[in-house]
């Protein structure tokens, strides 16, 4: 008899929410099998963690094979010889300087190790993060992306600040898209002149692109100005491509798109093929300058994580897989436009690469979120499943595999454009072109 959530939900915490109450048995490729046998289409993959898709053979091959000689003995005792392979390619392929490498385990841990790091080694305490960013206490201290993360939880760790990112929900209603990175650069500086000593911030945390938030790319100069202000400051500049990362923008690092070249790099999710680990990335000078013994962790560069790690740098190597994510990623705004043609709700299609999104509004330009909460369920009818994005929950983000098909694409296109259209059908609504 297959396995019922409802029967086994009184032993988990709530506070771990569940988007379904589907219960997986396996699962290959784009698509997820649960213990019914029913097959869907996963768009989520993890939250953008399965960056080949399902047990991709190659990265299941290597798991095995670490795992039949070694799962762990703990990084601080000795080395690992997938992991010292892993750190020397990842450096390979790191953005410039950025060759010194410390392990941990996931987005929230490398967010806190980060942070930890810079104070280190500026021997400063305050942290500027930015609205619309995004669970230990630090990781929640930066994260901007929904007042939720943070509710009952303060206080949380001090002499952290926040400005806007050049989003349209953080900027005066109305304003173009073109005058928002000098409106955002501006709060910046005024956060610097009136409320916040430059000397005594360590770093600026930021996402080169939004992932929570809503998967917004915000222009080059934004970025640029951002990076000449911690260098006229010395401030360390942080970026974290733990969901930006590993060629989901379309280059290997978002920071690529923006000519900028972080102090310090968080990366994650995508890193290991579907196994949990992530890492910070720095210079040598950075790095040698964090006392010994101050910061530690008993699972980071696991040894059986590395091996998948090390199968995953492999498929970038020869240019086809980002050739792919620039492809599909276009071909796919390109279909998400001509939806939002035909649609009223959807309001927006942005995004880069295979970081993609789409946003829902009523008539009256208001965020939507009970709309994506019906398309949603429609679409998992039709088994699909998605995943929402932005401080209103109103967005629709893309998290496919970056060797997704063609055809993959097209089958879930066709389930959000039928899941719209019942919408409308069962409100009684003709209009479907937008007002």
């Amino acid at each position: 008899m297959a396995i019922k959530f409802e029967d086994y939900k009184q032993y988990l915490s709530p506070v771990f929410y569940k988007q379904t109450n589907l219960v997986a048995k396996s699962a290959s490729g784009c698509y997820l099998t649960d213990v019914n046998g029913d097959k869907y289409l996963d768009f989520v993959q993890g939250i953008a963690v399965n960056a080949l898709g399902h047990n991709f053979p190659p990265i299941v091959e290597a798991i095995k094979t670490q795992a039949d000689n070694l799962v762990n003995a703990s990084f601080n005792l000795v080395n690992y010889e997938s992991t010292l392979t892993l750190a020397k390619e990842l450096a390979g392929v790191t953005p410039p300087g950025l060759s010194s490498i410390f392990f941990t385990n996931g987005g929230a841990e490398a967010t806190d190790s980060a942070l930890k790091l810079a104070m280190s080694y500026t021997g400063r305490s305050a942290v500027i993060a930015f609205m619309g960013s995004g669970r230990t206490v630090g990781a929640t201290s930066i994260t901007g992306s929904n007042s939720k993360y943070r509710k009952h939880y303060n206080p949380l760790m001090g002499n952290v600040y926040f400005s806007p990112y050049p989003s349209k929900d953080l900027c005066p209603e109305g304003m173009p898209a073109e005058e928002r990175s000098d409106y955002c650069l501006w709060e910046l500086q005024k956060l610097l002149q009136y409320v916040v000593w430059p000397e005594d911030v360590a770093c600026i945390y930021m996402e080169p692109v939004l992932g929570e938030g809503g998967y917004v790319v915000p222009d080059q100069k934004f970025v640029q100005g951002v990076a000449q202000i911690c260098k006229q400051h010395g401030i360390l500049l942080i970026f974290d491509e733990i969901q930006s990362g590993f060629g989901r923008t379309g280059k290997m690092w978002a920071s690529q798109h923006f000519d900028v070249i972080p102090d310090i790099m968080t990366v994650g999710k995508a890193i290991a093929g579907g196994l949990p680990m992530s890492a910070v990335i720095s210079t040598p000078e950075i790095m040698d300058k964090w006392p010994i013994g101050t910061h530690g962790t008993t699972f980071g560069g696991n040894p059986v994580a590395a091996a998948a790690g090390c199968e995953v740098l492999k498929q970038f190597k020869d240019g086809s897989l980002l050739n792919n994510v620039n492809e599909m990623g276009a071909y796919l705004k390109e279909k998400l436009l001509i939806l939002k043609d035909k649609f009223a709700c959807i309001s927006d299609v942005r995004g880069i690469g295979l970081m993609v999104a789409i946003e829902f509004s009523h008539e009256d330009g208001s965020p939507a979120p009970d709309i994506w909460l019906d398309v949603k369920a429609r679409m998992l009818k039709h088994h699909m499943l998605t995943l929402n994005c932005g401080v209103h929950g109103n967005g629709m983000r893309f998290a496919t595999p970056l060797n997704v098909k063609k055809e993959e694409l097209d089958e879930g296109l066709a389930i959000l454009e039928l899941s719209i259209e019942e919408m409308y059908q069962e409100k009684g609504s003709t209009q479907s072109a937008p007002l």
